[in-house]
């Protein structure tokens, strides 16, 4: 069911922007812990750029799932396990996806709990989950668009 048209544009624009962000942290991701965590500026560098990267996953798919079932959610969890019940996305990254709202969460209201350690885990281990979601949104768009009236 298709409410109004998607903003295409918009969302290749946030993809992009996904991928910027993705480019600045794997430098990161190559360095070894101790290299990581001898320069204080890093972590507080990577968690922005992992904080934004997960704001506009998270936009992407609020706004995917507005345009095309009406949705009006606007809590992060809500939207991951929407988009896998909507296969919009795969049920394994929706899940992927609640974990990732989950820590963006905690990012944003506890931060003073996020450890550098634990930054440097996220970058060397789990920054293809960002991949694998611009993989399926894109499949989902070239669907979208495959499929919508003339």
């Amino acid at each position: 069911m298709v409410i109004s048209s998607l903003n295409i544009p918009r969302i290749l624009d946030l993809i992009r922007l996904i991928e910027n962000y993705l480019s600045e942290l794997r430098p990161f991701a190559s360095m070894t812990k101790e290299a990581f965590l001898s320069d204080k500026k890093n972590p507080p560098f990577v968690e922005s750029y992992l904080r934004r990267s997960l704001e506009a996953v998270f936009d992407i798919g609020r706004h995917v799932l507005a345009k095309t079932y009406g949705s009006r959610g606007i809590e992060y969890k809500a939207i991951a396990m929407e988009l896998g019940e909507k296969a919009v996305i795969t049920t394994e990254l929706a899940d992927l996806l609640v974990e990732m709202a989950g820590y963006r969460n905690r990012m944003v209201h506890f931060y003073r709990e996020v450890t550098p350690d634990e930054l440097y885990d996220i970058i060397t281990h789990n920054l293809h989950d960002f991949d694998r979601f611009i993989r399926e949104i894109v499949l989902f768009i070239r669907e979208y668009e495959a499929n919508k009236p003339s």
